[in-house]
């Protein structure tokens, strides 16, 4: 199982158990995700993923910058980041099973940044899927469709 995948089940399982009614999110998680998706906006102007027409330092500060934005709300409301990689979510998943997927993805786009500053490309496949899962249809920029709270 690749990275993205395990990050895919992470995120899954928070909105299923979400949508299933087995988290319930309060007034702070809800104000939390919208804070997040305001920080993050991606300034794509419309345009799909992959983003192959922006410079890497573009592109991969895109999706680095959402690990700082989920350190913060992590902080703030007190949530535990967890390693996606290789492990199974808790159930019932929320907050920090959310934020933990989210974070992975982020966290990998940091990683990339130091190695491009390094002289370093990434892999474009591995690039466009991160960008994939936070922009676009049916992606993290829909999250707030995929609750009924």
């Amino acid at each position: 199982m690749d990275w993205l995948d395990s990050v895919w089940q992470w995120y899954t399982a928070a909105i299923e158990d979400a949508q299933e009614g087995r988290w319930i999110r309060d007034a702070v998680e809800r104000q939390v995700l919208a804070d997040i998706a305001s920080a993050t906006n991606p300034l794509h102007g419309g345009r799909m993923a992959p983003f192959t027409q922006d410079s890497w330092h573009v592109r991969l500060g895109r999706i680095a910058n959402w690990a700082g934005v989920v350190r913060l709300a992590a902080r703030a409301g007190g949530w535990t980041l967890r390693p996606v990689v290789g492990q199974c979510p808790e159930r019932p998943a929320g907050m920090a099973e959310m934020l933990s997927a989210l974070y992975a993805v982020g966290e990998q786009g940091e990683i990339w940044m130091k190695q491009l500053l390094a002289g370093e490309v990434p892999q474009e496949r591995a690039v466009a899927k991160a960008e994939g899962f936070l922009t676009g249809p049916g992606s993290v920029e829909d999250l707030v469709l995929f609750f009924y709270d």
